[in-house]
């Protein structure tokens, strides 16, 4: 199964992001969505599961989780902006989701891909949206395989928009 990992779009879908997740089965959206359309373009593309984050309006709260535990090809995976836990990190993910195997977030809109008690895979696959703080636009792409370690890449978005 492939995942397309996402974060941080702020109303602005990347033409660059549907090149990426073609032939994805499966998008998780960890926040700051900034709009229903995003999630309506995504969709097309392929189920979606996506909570929201401290700068989505109450549109997107009341149709969206602030934590979302789902399973994919036998993984649990967890799915959370983590602005609730100040700045979020791969070790705080853990200590509150100590059985997810997957933990997806955003807010830092720091790319990052690491493993956290050996055996648990944290991504936080950027922020997709405009520039900020001197980081380009980026997302993620997890590979998953029962039986193995899940294999994932960061994927910067450069069409310099």
């Amino acid at each position: 199964m492939r995942l397309g990992v996402i974060s941080d779009t702020h109303g602005l879908l990347r033409p660059e992001v549907l090149d990426v997740f073609e032939d994805v089965d499966h998008i998780l959206h960890a926040g700051d969505i900034g709009s229903l359309d995003i999630l309506t373009a995504l969709e097309a593309l392929a189920p979606v599961t996506a909570v929201y984050g401290n700068t989505d309006d109450w549109d997107l709260r009341a149709k969206l989780p602030k934590v979302a535990q789902v399973q994919l090809d036998g993984f649990e995976i967890v799915v959370t902006h983590g602005d609730q836990y100040g700045s979020p990190t791969p070790e705080k993910l853990n200590a509150a989701f100590p059985d997810a195997e997957i933990l997806i977030f955003g807010h830092t809109h720091k790319p990052l891909l690491t493993l956290v008690d050996v055996v648990v895979t944290a991504m936080n696959p950027g922020a997709a949206g405009r520039e900020r703080i001197e980081l380009l636009p980026s997302v993620g792409i997890l590979e998953l395989e029962p039986g193995i370690p899940p294999r994932g890449r960061l994927v910067p978005l450069t069409d310099g928009a």
